[in-house]
């Protein structure tokens, strides 16, 4: 016991070598890529050395890098995808075996609290904005910057490509409307792919129209699932941060899409997880989720 103890340790110190040499290397160059800041300085800490490599990842253009960079950025974002703990759809407890509801949508929904980056599902769902590049805010805590920092360069880069036969076809000035689902590969993340909807920004008012926008978010990210061959899916919260969409609402609209959906095709999908960050947002879930399957 004490010998495998001792190279357990060992093999951390190893990997954690490892990850230092991989996030020098990596810092280096993309400070290289970078014309603004080519000669930025950042502190000796391992931390202050991840957050300008987040930060130069963020802000960075989708443009030409080369194989050998991408290569160990995906080593490092998929080691610290396992160093933060990656949660298989075992791991995640069904509505039937939290609430021990008889409903036959019970065994197909969860509702599970934390890092949607960590989920190995076939998708987990962005709530991106308009020009789909992701968030440019550098560490921005958005749902948007968290999944683009995790998966790597590649995905912004996806986004770009999309974007461009848009605008061949739609003109320059194109923005991705409102409700419409963008499929992608889900590159570093442990989920295979990433389906990023545009929700609804409420100003002054909730109005009906934007109701049925966030409506539309969930049904097409659900379309996109069938259409796809994904079986199963955890949804952010659209629209209830930056975009202010009240929580309570959002939640009732979110459940009732969903299941709504399962109704007609409820054989298609394993799994549709309610991914929820704060506390406030597991207790809307969770009561909304019980009064809707029963």
């Amino acid at each position: 016991m004490t010998q495998n103890k001792e190279w357990n340790i060992e093999r951390k110190k190893k990997q954690n070598k490892e990850q230092e040499k991989r996030l020098d290397y990596l810092l280096k160059e993309f400070k290289e890529d970078s014309v603004q800041y080519r000669y930025l300085e950042v502190g000796e800490s391992y931390e202050e050395k991840r957050m300008a490599l987040r930060s130069l990842m963020n802000i960075r253009m989708p443009r030409h890098m080369a194989e050998d960079v991408l290569r160990v950025q995906d080593e490092f974002l998929i080691e610290e995808a396992r160093e933060k703990g990656i949660v298989a759809l075992t791991q995640i407890p069904t509505v039937k075996e939290q609430y021990g509801s008889k409903s036959p949508y019970a065994d197909k929904l969860s509702v599970w609290q934390g890092d949607i980056t960590r989920l190995s599902v076939d998708a987990i769902v962005n709530a991106a904005n308009s020009r789909m590049l992701g968030c440019f805010v550098p560490c921005h805590r958005c749902i948007d910057n968290a999944i683009h920092s995790a998966a790597g360069i590649r995905l912004r880069a996806e986004c770009k490509q999309y974007m461009n036969r848009k605008r061949m076809l739609m003109g320059q000035d194109y923005e991705e409307p409102t409700g419409q689902a963008m499929l992608t590969k889900g590159y570093s993340l442990p989920a295979k792919y990433v389906i990023h909807t545009v929700g609804p920004i409420v100003g002054c008012q909730l109005t009906d129209a934007l109701r049925r926008d966030l409506e539309n978010c969930y049904r097409n990210v659900l379309q996109c699932c069938l259409e796809n061959g994904i079986r199963s899916v955890a949804f952010c919260c659209i629209s209830t941060g930056e975009f202010h969409f009240p929580n309570d609402e959002a939640a009732k609209i979110a459940v009732r899409t969903v299941t709504n959906f399962l109704a007609e095709h409820e054989q298609k999908f394993d799994r549709i997880i309610f991914n929820v960050f704060k506390d406030e947002d597991r207790e809307i879930y969770e009561q909304e989720v019980r009064q809707s399957v029963g």
